[in-house]
């Protein structure tokens, strides 16, 4: 798991502002129990024991948790959030929201044949799970019958929330039970999703650098609607310096591997306020490290995702068929409140953040969780080993920074589409050395991917019980080679961050990336700055003299050749080749970082040839990262066998044509380009 962590050892700062919280004591007197946050309270060595965890039932329809810090109000039977209060303040959820669009968990779905189903998923059954004074834990089940078969997703869904002694938070989890029996059905998305009161909570952070004061709804509303709903130009912005910006929620998205922590401050209260949505372990969510999907956004919002079809497309639902059975548990994931008593240093709740996220971690997995289907650490396993990587004939090194994970059986590569069992990945070190931890027991394949290499590495686990510890010893990795590289364009990552990501048009700009080198390729409309370097002749590479860092676009899009109006693109890649091999194969290695409703086809040297000598499948890719500020989607590997009487002595060109066309963002993503000599030199013209 990888979060930005530098503020986290700023121990002055914290404190200074512990001191700050027990000066309030002496000063202005004796506070209640509720008056601080508890991550600073723990600082403080007359801090007083922990309230016991009350739970309240009475009411017909509601159940009231509170445990002196957090009370957490729920409805009943429903399982909907709808009061969540905090040091005795007002409710940090939206009360202009109905009871059920406070703090819900939804589900977009389709049967057989039929169109899409957005649920707010509604508990039919409630019950107590664990009733003491250190915690409670409560089940809001909806079970499913035929009688609902069109209307309600045919899964059993059981909503659990777990609040104990001392803490400043909740926690929440769901548990998906397909008995057999139940009909088809294709999920696209699993998600919790909590909505602020708007009047306070304006400051958003979700990663060290990505901090800032948000638009509001209303903004939004009277704002200029872009190319997609999502994307609107806030021409009467309340705030002049947010006037002028585009507001996407898609530029506020996150790989897995960096979602582990975001959230809300009430940046003008005199005693800020954090709202926080911690996710210690990214186990039960889809397609694994590299997947990207929302965090908070506008609303004020905060998103748990647990799996969408964001960056995927349709590759990456999850489809069962008539009579499937299937289980799996979503979480928990851990809502953390805190604040500080003076304004001042408001930012500082993030900090205070990824410490609570680093104790999470820590805990997981967590041993107070009440369904026997969440494993807890005695009943999980432990995988080690080695990997090394030997590309074509050299010498077998360290696969350094490997990403290397378990994932349910499938090809090789699969682990990036896999969307219903439960994932594991960690990074190698330096010597190649990897321990994944905490597995949940069952059926696994080991797969890894090597920056700097292409492909993908497959090796077949098959069964992981309770308390296995098993080694692997080395592995080795072989990477797809056909033989010598003769030129390469780009850098094996799987992303095409490396490429010539343009400046947005200033008329279109969110100021958060105005000076973010990394996260530029956030910005919207950058699809459009194609046609503005190239209004009538497509990219041209020279190998040996372009920069790929300067010369490669970011994306292969269409241009736009007036309103509403778009041809495809055809760029060329000119090389220099002193001999031709005869007798052999050259081979193209063509990797792509996304694709969306795209068909890539190749020639070499015959501009007008048909069909081309190399064509991907009709359409590929639907993962749209190109409309949503993404760097990368699904990752694709095409080895093209390239008869040596396709090329020349001296000048050649290869052309690559995206010859889809029905508008802004049919495109592909390249991640990196290689030519290829053929494995024999024996004869040369």
């Amino acid at each position: 798991m990888m979060v930005e962590t530098h503020m986290r050892k700023q121990v002055p700062l914290q404190w200074w502002f512990r001191m700050a919280v027990l000066l309030s004591l002496i000063f202005f007197g004796a506070c209640s129990d509720s008056s601080e946050s508890v991550s600073f309270r723990k600082g403080l060595k007359t801090a007083p024991p922990p309230s016991p965890v009350k739970l309240n039932t009475n009411n017909f329809t509601q159940v009231v948790i509170d445990n002196g810090i957090v009370s957490l109000n729920l409805s009943k039977p429903g399982g909907y959030i709808i009061g969540l209060y905090y040091d005795g303040a007002t409710n940090i959820l939206s009360q202009k929201n109905n009871e059920n669009d406070r703090g819900y968990l939804d589900v977009v779905w389709n049967g057989a044949g039929k169109p899409s189903f957005f649920e707010r998923i509604h508990g039919t059954n409630f019950s107590v799970i664990e009733e003491s004074d250190t915690l409670v834990e409560v089940s809001f089940l909806k079970t499913w019958t035929a009688s609902l078969e069109g209307s309600s997703v045919p899964i059993n869904i059981d909503i659990r929330y777990i609040l104990r002694s001392g803490d400043s938070g909740f926690y929440s989890y769901a548990i998906f039970t397909r008995p057999p029996g139940f009909p088809a059905v294709t999920v696209y998305q699993v998600r919790i999703v909590y909505k602020l009161d708007d009047g306070r909570f304006h400051y958003m952070a979700i990663s060290d650098t990505r901090q800032r004061k948000m638009p509001t709804a209303e903004d939004r509303i009277t704002g200029q609607v872009l190319a997609y709903p999502e994307a609107v130009l806030l021409t009467k912005a309340t705030d002049p310096q947010i006037r002028g910006e585009v507001d996407d929620k898609y530029q506020y998205s996150s790989e897995n591997k960096d979602n582990s922590v975001h959230g809300w401050i009430t940046e003008d209260d005199s005693a800020p306020v954090g709202f926080w949505v911690i996710t210690p372990s990214n186990e039960f969510r889809n397609a694994g490290p590299t997947k990207q999907d929302l965090t908070s956004h506008v609303g004020p919002v905060s998103l748990s995702m647990f799996t969408s079809t964001h960056y995927g497309g349709k590759k990456v639902i999850m489809d069962f068929a008539k009579g499937e059975a299937y289980k799996k548990v979503f979480g928990p994931i851990f809502v953390y409140l805190n604040s500080f008593p003076i304004k001042t240093p408001f930012k500082s709740l993030w900090s205070d953040a990824v410490q609570q996220l680093s104790n999470e971690e820590k805990k997981w997995p967590y041993d107070f969780i009440g369904s026997k289907d969440f494993f807890p650490p005695n009943q999980r396993g432990t995988l080690s080993g080695r990997l090394q990587v030997k590309d074509g004939g050299g010498v077998a090194q360290p696969a350094k920074s490997s990403y290397i994970g378990l994932a349910l059986p499938g090809d090789e590569g699969s682990w990036q589409t896999e969307s219903k069992g439960y994932q594991f990945w960690t990074q190698t070190d330096k010597d190649g050395s990897f321990s994944i931890t905490n597995i949940v027991p069952g059926k696994y394949n080991l797969y890894a991917w090597v920056p700097g290499f292409i492909g993908d590495f497959k090796y077949q686990i098959n069964v992981i019980k309770p308390g296995d510890n098993i080694h692997l010893g080395t592995l080795v990795f072989n990477p797809p080679r056909n033989g010598p590289t003769l030129w390469e364009i780009g850098i094996p990552d799987r992303s095409a961050a490396e490429f010539y990501v343009p400046d947005p048009n200033p008329k279109l700009v969110n100021r958060l990336y105005l000076n973010d080198s990394i996260n530029r390729f956030r910005q919207y409309g950058l699809w459009a700055r194609y046609t503005d370097l190239y209004p009538k002749n497509d990219l041209i590479f020279t190998v040996g003299v372009s920069d790929y860092h300067k010369d490669w676009f970011y994306a292969q899009v269409t241009r736009s050749i007036g309103e509403s109006q778009f041809v495809a693109t055809t760029w060329q890649i000119q090389f220099q080749l002193e001999n031709i091999i005869k007798g052999g194969n050259y081979t193209l290695q063509l990797a792509l970082a996304s694709a969306s409703n795209s068909q890539l086809e190749v020639r070499f040297n015959k501009p007008k040839e048909n069909p081309p000598y190399f064509s991907t499948e009709p359409q590929i890719g639907d993962d749209n990262a190109i409309a949503r500020h993404g760097i990368h989607g699904l990752y694709k590997l095409y080895t093209v066998a390239v008869n040596s009487n396709q090329l020349v002595k001296g000048n050649n060109i290869i052309y690559l044509t995206q010859s889809i066309v029905k508008g802004l963002f049919e495109g592909v993503m390249y991640d990196y380009i290689r030519l290829e000599s053929p494995p024999t030199t024996s004869k040369q013209t």
